[in-house]
């Protein structure tokens, strides 16, 4: 272990709190809570051949140690969920909350508003929201069942308008009050809403008000129906949520059933990413924290089948969120076990389909990918494709970029840009050996996926280049070829004259469309990084701005248009600079 991080151990507190773990980027890459710091982040570093795999991979990678100290171990479970949520660590589990889901929000206002709103995380403002309706199926169900209960709602599938006929007024106190029935009703509280309706119904038909206890008919025959349509699955009608989560690999689906009043009242699919399928309880104690964070909707009792390991604060979180008892069970018999196995039944046949979907888009390989495989006499269908270029003008700011490419799609957020840094002058083919050892050292180090083909622009030289850059790391064995700018012909290493693949071949179309897209990448970030220097010195022209203030102003304005567009006092302010110096800069990124 080294000396930083021995030091950095010795000074961890041992009160409740969160760690974080980081790498050689200064990277978040896990969050943990724990009664007692430094004795949980010392754990990690002791006996660590001992530890699961994914443990000892990421401690290898722990290069820093991070720490927030909080009041309670209450406390700590939540920020660790919060923060995990923001951060999405690679060595956390986390939900996958990559599409929004719907939420039917009641606004806070004196006539409110009920509204069909998509987000990713819940936000807590006051408002009142039910959800998240992973099923969107139910929620149009729900939504016709309130209008038809409720006739004096405009339903849409955005929103639900309370509206009169004739421009009848209403009171507050009246409006209020049907906005409290759909609150209950969409609570499961359906029975309750019925008893009410009924009573009015025979009160108007006592006081022989027969048009009007006709319609509350109608609203009773919708509710019933309702009714009907959930199945009843509890005789002491408590309301409870289930939960039960199956995994394989890093894949897991997380099942919640929501009963309320004895009814089953919704089934929720969340996927999760996991980083190890064993840890059953410790993946659940995650879902529940990040999924109650985002939810304003909590039964009497949360059923599961295993133990949690910090229950006792999990529920005093609860209870407190819920503003009431709450109660997390792990029944062994009876009725309350049956409706766990049934969650169980709900996520294993929930992760086969996912598995089985991910199975077939594996085996589902476009047309062009298998044109690319013959024309390349490739053993397996290149579906990852890598592509590197240089650039540089007579030797000056050189630069080199990657893009990649799944099933003939970029994938830009796994683009990388290169500073060259051994190599001096003009050499394309030391830059090209410097980027690609570059690039797969690192893939090595972090276990990160390795391409099924590389593809280099430019010649034989680039090529055999690159080529050795792959043997001297040991991958000699991925497919690698050069396509040479000029006549567009595609080099295998080795081979002196290029492949016979016919020009209309749509493997070929793909290699330029690959081709052209590295060119203009890595020539943008050349034009930016030129662009950018040539600023640099331009700005280094005025007095009292030396390289230090130079540097601090592209930290703060992160480009030539952002600067452009800054004010003198927004210039003065971040930088600590005169109004003479600030009206300066604005004039010369205009000229």
């Amino acid at each position: 272990m080294e000396n930083h991080l021995k030091d950095r151990i010795s000074s961890v507190p041992t009160s409740p709190g969160i760690y974080f773990f980081k790498d050689k980027k200064k990277q978040t890459i896990y969050i943990g809570k724990a009664k007692s710091l430094r004795k949980r982040v010392r754990s990690y570093f002791t006996s660590t051949d001992k530890k699961d795999a994914k443990t000892q991979v990421m401690v290898r990678h722990i290069v820093d140690i991070d720490w927030m100290v909080v009041r309670s171990e209450t406390e700590a479970l939540l920020t660790e969920a919060n923060l995990i949520k923001e951060h999405k660590p690679r060595y956390n589990v986390f939900l996958k909350d990559d599409k929004t889901f719907p939420y039917i929000r009641i606004t806070n206002e004196d006539y409110p508003k009920i509204e069909i709103m998509r987000m990713k995380n819940l936000k807590k403002d006051g408002h009142t929201y039910f959800g998240p309706y992973t099923d969107t199926y139910y929620l149009r169900q729900v939504l016709k069942s309130i209008h038809q209960i409720f006739p004096q709602t405009n339903q849409t599938l955005k929103h639900l308008r309370i509206s009169f006929k004739d421009g009848e007024d209403i009171s507050k106190d009246d409006y209020n009050d049907m906005i409290q029935k759909i609150k209950m009703f969409l609570k499961g509280r359906s029975a309750e809403v019925r008893i009410g309706i009924k009573d009015r119904m025979d009160n108007a038909s006592q006081n022989m008000h027969y048009e009007e206890a006709a319609q509350f008919r109608d609203q009773l025959k919708a509710i019933d129906s309702f009714i009907d349509s959930q199945k009843k699955v509890s005789h002491d009608f408590m309301d409870r949520d289930i939960i039960c989560l199956s995994s394989e690999g890093k894949a897991a689906v997380c099942i919640l059933i929501r009963i309320r009043n004895g009814h089953l009242i919704g089934r929720n699919r969340f996927f999760m990413n996991i980083t190890d399928d064993a840890d059953v309880a410790g993946n659940i104690q995650s879902f529940i924290l990040q999924h109650y964070s985002s939810s304003m909707d909590y039964p009497k009792e949360i059923l599961l089948e295993v133990d949690v390991e910090d229950k006792d604060s999990l529920e005093m979180w609860l209870s407190a969120n819920k503003k009431g008892n709450l109660k997390i069970l792990n029944p062994q018999r009876g009725e309350k076990r049956e409706l766990v196995e049934m969650c169980r039944k709900n996520a294993d046949l929930q992760l086969k389909e996912l598995l089985a979907k991910k199975i077939k888009r594996k085996e589902v390989v476009s047309k062009t990918i298998e044109s690319l495989q013959d024309d390349l006499d490739m053993q397996a269908p290149p579906r990852r494709i890598e592509a590197f270029d240089n650039s540089n003008i007579q030797g000056k700011h050189p630069v080199a970029g990657m893009v990649c490419f799944i099933d003939g799609k970029p994938r830009k957020g796994e683009y990388r840009k290169f500073n060259i840094k051994t190599v001096k002058g003009i050499d394309d083919f030391a830059m090209m050996h410097e980027v690609v050892s570059r690039k797969y050292k690192r893939a090595l180090d972090e276990g990160t996926s390795l391409p099924d083909l590389i593809l280099i622009d430019g010649g034989k030289g680039q090529l055999s280049a690159a080529k050795n850059a792959l043997d001297s790391l040991g991958l000699g064995y991925i497919p690698i070829i050069g396509l040479a700018k000029r006549l567009e012909e595609v080099f295998k290493p080795g081979l002196s004259d290029p492949q016979s693949i016919a020009k209309t071949s749509p493997g070929l179309f793909l290699l330029r469309k690959i081709r052209d897209e590295v060119h203009r990448y890595a020539i943008t970030f050349h034009r930016s990084k030129r662009d950018k220097e040539m600023t640099q010195s331009i700005f280094e022209s005025i007095k009292g701005m030396g390289k230090a203030k130079v540097k601090k102003l592209w930290v703060e304005f992160e480009s030539l248009d952002k600067i452009k567009k800054a004010s003198v006092e927004e210039i003065r302010e971040a930088l600590k600079v005169s109004d003479r110096i600030a009206k300066d800069i604005i004039e010369i990124s205009n000229n």
